[in-house]
């Protein structure tokens, strides 16, 4: 997890200024500055006090993002961190685990944010990263694999948003101004998917 966070952290910086454009195409053009303050001030919370397992972790990861993300982003990525985190307590973290988890985190994504596939927001790379997940499992592929698979399939879902209208947020008020660009959002779960897959591969290796 410390690996993840570190990565993740990493990646929001140095994309901080390609998200904050995308998101001032359609928002309030703070996202990558909101992201990489969160992520910052998670790093300095685990070193400060390291988790006694994997949950506590991505616990104190949700939670420090609800208290420094601001917008809707907070909400959206702190719930699915604590999602990650109540389903994998208590149990090992491996392929099918990392599967579940991610069913319960999009669905926590989806109670929160109330958005549906289609809708222009994390949810459209959400889906398919959980879906291409939890078919590499179903294939028996080992994590690593079955998590650089994830993660291909959320930076497709990303660029998917490109054509798509806005119909959750402040994107949506555009109306048909919000077609043509790159959902922030699902643009930083990709990043967030992709350090995932990069730390496990990792320290498998």
């Amino acid at each position: 997890m410390s690996e993840w966070v570190r990565r993740s952290a990493g990646a929001l910086e140095q994309e901080r200024d390609r998200l904050n454009r995308l998101d001032a195409d359609i928002g309030d053009g703070d996202h990558g500055a909101n992201m990489a303050r969160g992520f910052t001030a998670v790093v300095a919370r685990l070193d400060g006090a390291a988790a006694d397992s994997s949950s506590a972790a991505l616990r104190t990861v949700g939670m420090t993002l609800l208290s420094t993300v601001g917008g809707a982003a907070g909400p959206l990525y702190g719930s699915l961190f604590i999602a990650l985190a109540g389903a994998t307590r208590a149990r090992e973290p491996d392929a099918a685990v990392w599967a579940d988890a991610l069913d319960a985190a999009v669905a926590a994504v989806q109670r929160r944010g109330k958005a549906e596939p289609g809708d222009k927001t994390m949810v459209d790379a959400l889906i398919p990263a959980r879906d291409a997940l939890r078919a590499a499992v179903d294939d028996g592929k080992p994590l690593a694999e079955a998590l650089a698979a994830s993660a291909d399939a959320a930076e497709e879902g990303a660029r998917a948003t490109i054509p798509l209208l806005a119909r959750k947020g402040r994107a949506s008020y555009l109306g048909e101004r919000s077609i043509g660009h790159q959902d922030p959002g699902a643009t930083s779960t990709a990043l967030l998917l992709r350090a995932l897959a990069g730390s496990w591969d990792e320290t498998t290796a």
